[in-house]
């Protein structure tokens, strides 16, 4: 497979969320941001026996949602993330996998001041299927605050030989957060 995908289109998701269960924010609002690349799978609907050949086009998949997500944030800083894949009826998720993996994961941290792992969820399915990207602080991974999640669904993907490649981020915690337990100030000042 070359190093570039075939990218079909981009699509996105933006909220900004003002006040929370009747109460006005504790500071700022919460932005999230979802961002999607359906591309076309590399072998639909055959076993693809080396998955990770797919690692060099995820590493400029996920460059490009970075750039896109950030433009939608106005380049505010991103707090937390997460990434996802939907894999078409004629992939398996091996193949899906393979697109967030180690290079995804490493540029997604690069491109962010992330320094840890980056939570993810993949599935198998058909056209306007959600997905929920699972949220996690960048740099404090047991931070409860940042537990959280953005959604997308696109009508027409992913297709049968379609993989959805997603990414989901946020400016903040959750709205008025009081969930205790380890805190990012804790994590930080323990590094």
């Amino acid at each position: 497979m070359s190093d570039a995908p075939r990218i079909r289109k981009f699509a996105a998701y933006r909220e900004e969320v003002l006040c929370e269960a009747g109460r006005e924010a504790d500071g700022a609002p919460l932005v999230r941001v979802a961002v999607a690349a359906v591309i076309a799978n590399p072998q639909p609907g055959v076993w693809q026996e080396d998955v990770l050949v797919n690692e060099p086009a995820s590493g400029i998949v996920c460059r490009e949602l970075v750039l896109r997500a950030r433009r939608m944030l106005d380049d505010a800083e991103i707090e937390s993330y997460g990434k996802g894949v939907l894999i078409g009826m004629d992939g398996d998720q091996e193949q899906g996998v393979s697109f967030v993996a180690g290079v995804f994961g490493d540029t997604l941290r690069e491109l962010t001041g992330g320094s840890e792992w980056v939570s993810s969820v993949t599935k198998r399915t058909g056209p306007g299927a959600p997905i929920d990207i699972p949220l996690a602080h960048k740099n404090v991974l047991k931070a409860r605050s940042h537990y959280d999640s953005v959604t997308i669904a696109i009508p027409d993907a992913p297709a049968p030989g379609e993989i959805v490649i997603v990414i989901g981020m946020a400016t903040r915690s959750r709205l008025n957060e009081r969930a205790k337990g380890y805190t990012v100030a804790q994590g930080l000042a323990e590094r």
